[in-house]
């Protein structure tokens, strides 16, 4: 038996992917540079993983592997692995991470509850199942096509994006809280997990266990930098600093000393917690061609414009001395300062009040009318306050599909979450290229859990900033952060990157996204013309598509990921 797998060093600018086969008699793909955990049924590692993200567990003719973050000790490994629903004990572990059991003639794989760590399954060609961590490589195994029709709804919405399939043609995830069962020549899958409702205080306890026990189980014996700006990444920052020494890095505009997170750093006094601070000179700007050609990734990264600032704030912390755990407070903001969902709950509890109060709130805070936030309310519309922009940008040419109908304020938040914590692995993918392993807690499935467990009103605060962070964490935060109420703003600077970036910003209005027919270039060309001068555009949309494009050309031009062929094990 052994809780470890020993990987080769740590090289760099490479991605980290895992995955394996259903059982079955005979040949079976393998990717090109895999490392066997076990060959029946085969699961394979890719890339340069940390020892502690891989763990498996062997006896008795089963075989358990935990891939990721994982607060597990190797006890409970052991009873995972020989009990009768393993998801009754690995619900309870704080981390993102998937776990796989397996004898010679069947495996399970289990998804996490937040979608963090993605799954993808797909066919080949003489009907093998093959399933992975990485879209884009299993795509390799059958015409390498990008899925057009889950392209124009992402431009159209990038949360509202289908999630039964993925940017890859004839690729397809497994949902997230779910258990996907493989036998030889078929695939079941089951949904593991569930929301339950608990009460405050013990919904409060457990955001609180969940936080420091998933900074915990990343930072041992690892160089630990965090970004440092928001509450959200404060509060990761504070945590790890209570297991050991961290660098918090601050990036604030180019010629600014004070001012915004500036301010709110400089109060910060932490033991352990040295501060950096990380200028965005105009070299940093978004669409700057200073980084050359945007890496490969599963989909469009959400740091595909920014990757200058993103890859040069990365390579500041300086962890070329050894393997390095970076925490970001992604996700924060999805959790705790979630859409108006809440307001349908209240109109059914009728508690009218707190209804006008919150939707007046909220409207002061998008600078609208109170009045379509009551009338969604009041017709239990919860997919209208829960959508991210009101429409498809005037550009889009494809016609947009049926956007998801959730049918509660939990069914809401949890759709959201599971479609940016997907999204956000692709940003993990690009550290992984510059030799930096990012970590998103707040994405980790026991957060998720404990967050939704939380009754939806009290999310929410008309009055409060994030109130259920702030209380679960408690006194673990410094006064100046509990009371900060607002975070950095970079709008300033996408303004002034359109027009020093003006003839590149241009160029990437035609290529893929046009010749494939999902763009006007004309009306998007236009509202570049206005971002250049300063005129208020829909910025959510134009991210998104100056995004899909370099993501699109990346693929393109990125080396085909390679397969062969390997004799199987007779099951």
């Amino acid at each position: 038996m052994t809780d470890h797998y020993g990987s080769a060093d740590r090289s760099r600018n490479q991605m980290r992917w895992f995955g394996g086969c259903a059982p079955s008699n005979g040949k079976h793909p393998v990717p090109a540079g895999a490392a066997l955990l076990w060959s029946t049924p085969p699961l394979w590692t890719v890339g340069p993983w940390v020892e502690q993200r891989i763990r498996t567990y062997a006896d008795g003719g089963v075989r358990l592997a935990i891939i990721g973050a994982c607060s597990a000790e190797h006890t409970q490994l052991a009873e995972a692995a020989h009990a009768p629903d393993p998801t009754v004990v690995i619900g309870a572990w704080a981390g993102s991470f998937t776990v796989i059991r397996s004898v010679p003639s069947k495996a399970e794989v289990i998804t996490d509850a937040s979608g963090a760590c993605p799954v993808y399954t797909t066919r080949t060609g003489d009907g093998r199942i093959v399933w992975g961590s990485s879209s884009r490589a299993l795509a390799a195994l059958h015409g390498y096509d990008i899925d057009r029709e889950w392209l124009a709804a992402y431009l159209g919405d990038k949360h509202a994006a289908p999630s039964d399939r993925s940017a890859w043609a004839k690729v397809h995830p497994v949902p997230p809280g779910h258990r996907l069962l493989l036998s030889p020549g078929s695939m079941t899958m089951s949904q593991w997990w569930r929301p339950t409702a608990r009460p405050r205080e013990e919904a409060l306890d457990r955001i609180r266990a969940a936080l420091v026990e998933g900074v915990r189980s990343r930072t041992g014996g690892h160089h630990v930098s965090t970004d440092l700006s928001g509450v959200d990444s404060t509060t990761l920052a504070v945590i790890a600093a209570r297991f050991g020494p961290v660098s918090g890095v601050t990036a604030h505009p180019t010629g600014l000393s004070e001012g915004g997170d500036l301010d709110h750093v400089r109060a910060l006094n932490v033991p352990g917690l040295t501060r950096k601070r990380f200028e965005v000179t105009e070299r940093h700007l978004p669409f700057s061609p200073d980084t050359g050609t945007l890496p490969p990734t599963d989909e469009p990264p959400p740091s595909a414009v920014s990757r200058a600032a993103f890859a040069g704030q990365l390579r500041s912390i300086g962890q070329a001395d050894g393997p390095g755990c970076h925490f970001t407070g992604d996700g924060g903001d999805n959790l705790f300062l979630p859409p108006p969902t809440h307001l349908v709950t209240l109109a059914r509890n009728r508690r009218w009040v707190r209804l006008w109060n919150d939707a007046c709130a909220w409207a002061r805070l998008r600078r609208r009318a109170p009045w379509p936030y009551v009338r969604a309310a009041l017709s239990h519309d919860v997919g209208s306050l829960a959508r991210s922009t009101p429409s498809a940008p005037p550009w889009l040419l494809s016609p947009m599909p049926e956007r998801p109908r959730p049918a509660d304020a939990d069914e809401a938040l949890i759709a959201l979450v599971n479609g940016v914590a997907r999204s956000a692995a692709s940003d993990i993918q690009l550290a992984d290229r510059i030799g930096v392993e990012q970590h998103n807690p707040y994405f980790d499935g026991a957060v998720l859990d404990a967050v939704v467990s939380l009754p939806a009103e009290e999310r929410f605060s008309a009055h409060r900033y994030k109130p259920a962070l702030v209380d679960a964490v408690g006194e673990l935060l410094p006064a100046p952060v509990r009371e900060r109420t607002t975070k950095g703003s970079f709008v300033r600077d996408y303004h002034r990157a359109v027009r020093v970036h003006l003839d590149r910003v241009l160029d990437m209005c035609d290529g893929p996204l046009a010749e494939a027919g999902l763009v006007d270039t004309v009306r998007l060309r236009s509202t570049v013309h206005a971002a250049a001068l300063g005129a208020r555009v829909p910025w959510g949309h134009l991210l998104t598509t100056m995004g899909a494009h370099l993501w699109w050309r990346a693929v393109q031009e990125a080396p085909t990921p390679r397969w062969s062929v390997t004799e199987g094990a007779t099951v």
